[in-house]
């Protein structure tokens, strides 16, 4: 009885999670509020732009467009993968990829995020020559190089685990056809009646 009632407080401590996800909803719209005020700046001086400042301009949306997609890809897979599954009546609204992204999955995908974010940053900064140092892009280049080579590394020691799980499944399955006494090669091979071959 005791070990029942632990079980299922640990259990409904998952909801403990879900303010962290409503804070992440309200992140959200910080950055909604920042994109209109970008946006809103970004209109203003359009006709007095020169062709450099345009396409600052709309990286700088971009970059925000970027990590509100971040974001709400934490917000749903974190939800679904560590609380509860959402049970929306109008499954026709959800997106594809909600209750298909595991936890490695999620990892991946908030790294390549990160990489995306961290190189529309770079293009920014060599878009800007002028207001950027050497020393400044080469650390920015540097940190992006360390952005990619942390998602290879991720990518490249899920996949060796994911291989590793399936030999052992195979292995396992191979083993258990032995144990049910199925017929193995042996089993089909001639009798000839205890005379030696």
């Amino acid at each position: 009885m005791i070990e029942r009632l632990i079980e299922r407080g640990l259990f409904a401590s998952r909801w403990l999670m879900a303010p962290f996800y409503i804070g992440l909803v309200g992140g959200l719209v910080i950055l909604l509020i920042k994109f209109a005020q970008e946006l809103l700046h970004f209109a203003e001086g359009v006709f007095s732009a020169t062709e450099s400042e345009v396409i600052l301009g709309v990286l700088s949306l971009i970059d925000l467009s970027l990590t509100a997609n971040l974001v709400l890809l934490v917000i749903f897979s974190g939800y679904e993968n560590f609380v509860s599954r959402m049970d929306l009546h109008d499954h026709s609204e959800r997106p594809e990829w909600m209750g298909k992204i595991d936890f490695s999955g999620l990892k991946l995908k908030l790294i390549a995020s990160i990489v995306a974010i961290s190189a529309i940053q770079l293009l920014k900064a060599f878009m800007d020559l002028n207001s950027a140092t050497d020393r400044d892009l080469w650390w920015m280049a540097g940190i992006h190089v360390v952005f990619v080579g942390s998602g290879v590394f991720l990518a490249l020691s899920d996949w060796l685990s994911d291989h590793a799980h399936l030999i052992e499944a195979r292995i396992s399955a191979l083993h258990g056809k032995g144990d049910k006494g199925e017929p193995t090669a042996d089993a089909h091979a001639p009798d000839h009646g205890g005379k030696p071959r």
